[in-house]
């Protein structure tokens, strides 16, 4: 029934609208704080600019939009009972320094495509309305990478209540803090909670994405469903030895922090990538003094640990715990870790899952074989999102898995297909009972 009252889903339209989504993300990408590059960051003039081209869009397939105390761009297409929940879908609009331009944005002009394609027109006066059992929503979360402020999924958190007012002294590399921006940027700190959504107010949140990763690429498909979003652990880590001149020491009496702290970052690649499904990456290392004629004292590195399952990355670490205690004591070094992050997996509903392995099928008759299902090595806002609703996602092929890059990329065909099969997934969804 609900499919009858629905345009057809023809290819030529779903080819129109997955150039579109092609086209926005090349305007978007001329948006930026850096010529030459793109970024967009938490609260910026550029966030403020893309907002206002979201809600432009928004607007354009029947949508009302509103922007909300955290900066998060939302349109709304309501059902035809005013008081029905909302099934959101969206994704996030910020980026990193130097980025590609399909992270996140891509999720966030395909919802709009998949809202034109399912709306029917109501009563004359009253605007587009869901033909669905549930209002959608798309949201264009503000601030999922954490660039500008060092804490990723801010937006996001703002909506799922998880909001710490803790935050709001944190600092960009100007010295500027959150709460100094967000009043820069004409947002009431007091009001944050204004944000939040209840559980009652939602039915789920799907995100489509493009995988960050070369599976789907390497197994020559286009679309998989997400099982989980990994989860992860970053640390900070101090190695402590003995600063004396480079020329007059001997080695055998070196500490020599630096080495120490090298030979621990091959020892998080040799254990991890021993495992399956756990990712350990040393992104930061620095040494104390920083001379180039003394043996360092000191050196600092970063730590970031992701797993599939939480026991599976905690038991790594432990092991990594282990391997630190004997490379320094072998060095006469000193050790110790600073805690900075730590987030659980967040396994993806059933349902959800399901509803998207039919919206993949639907979109990929001939398909041999199930769709593909992968567990997301990156972390995205349905993490946060997950404190209210369900959290479905659709990953899309990144050819040869680049990502936060320039060269990041995915083709119109399968953003096409993507399109489809998140429209066929929200038609599964309102067949489901309630």
């Amino acid at each position: 029934m609900i499919r009858t009252l629905l345009p057809d889903l023809t290819p030529d339209r779903v080819a129109a609208a997955a150039r579109r989504v092609m086209a926005r993300c090349d305007e978007l990408a001329r948006v930026t704080a850096t010529a030459g590059e793109i970024e967009r960051v938490y609260l910026s003039t550029e966030h403020a600019r893309v907002n206002r081209l979201a809600a432009e869009w928004m607007r354009e397939v029947g949508m009302t939009t509103r922007q909300d105390a955290a900066g998060n761009q939302i349109g709304r297409l309501a059902a035809a009972d005013r008081d029905a929940p909302a099934l959101m879908i969206g994704s996030h609009l910020d980026t990193v320094p130097d980025a590609g331009r399909f992270d996140g944005i891509v999720g966030v002009l395909m919802a709009l495509e998949v809202v034109r394609l399912l709306r029917f027109p109501a009563p004359v006066g009253e605007g587009s309305l869901s033909p669905l059992p549930f209002a959608i929503e798309v949201v264009a979360f503000s601030d999922e990478e954490g660039t500008r402020f060092g804490k990723a999924l801010l937006g996001s958190s703002a909506v799922a209540g998880t909001w710490d007012d803790d935050w709001w002294q944190l600092t960009d590399a100007d010295g500027t803090t959150l709460r100094q921006a967000a009043l820069e940027f004409g947002l009431d700190p007091g009001r944050i909670g204004e944000a939040a959504r209840s559980p009652d107010e939602l039915v789920g949140y799907l995100e489509a994405h493009i995988e960050q990763g070369p599976e789907l690429d390497r197994r020559g498909e286009s679309l998989a469903v997400v099982s989980s979003i990994a989860s992860a652990r970053r640390f900070q880590l101090v190695v402590e030895g003995e600063a004396r001149h480079a020329g007059g020491t001997p080695y055998d009496m070196r500490h020599d922090a630096l080495l120490g702290a090298s030979e621990a970052a091959l020892a998080v690649e040799r254990i991890c990538s021993g495992e399956h499904h756990v990712i350990g990456t040393v992104g930061q290392l620095e040494a104390f003094p920083g001379a180039v004629n003394i043996v360092p004292g000191e050196a600092h590195f970063s730590l970031d640990l992701r797993g599939e399952f939480d026991s599976e990355r905690d038991r790594v670490w432990d092991a990594l715990s282990r391997d630190l205690d004997v490379i320094m004591g072998r060095r006469g070094l000193r050790w110790r870790a600073r805690e900075v992050h730590n987030a659980p997996a967040v396994m993806c509903a059933p349902l959800l899952q399901d509803v998207i392995r039919a919206g993949i099928r639907g979109a990929l008759p001939d398909l041999p074989d199930d769709p593909a299902t992968l567990f997301s090595p990156a972390g995205h806002d349905g993490m946060s999102i997950d404190a209210i609703t369900d959290v479905g996602m659709l990953f899309l092929r990144n050819p040869d898995g680049i990502s936060h890059h320039p060269d990041e990329a995915v083709s119109a065909a399968d953003v096409a297909l993507g399109i489809r099969a998140l429209a066929e997934s929200v038609l599964h969804l309102a067949a489901e009972p309630r």
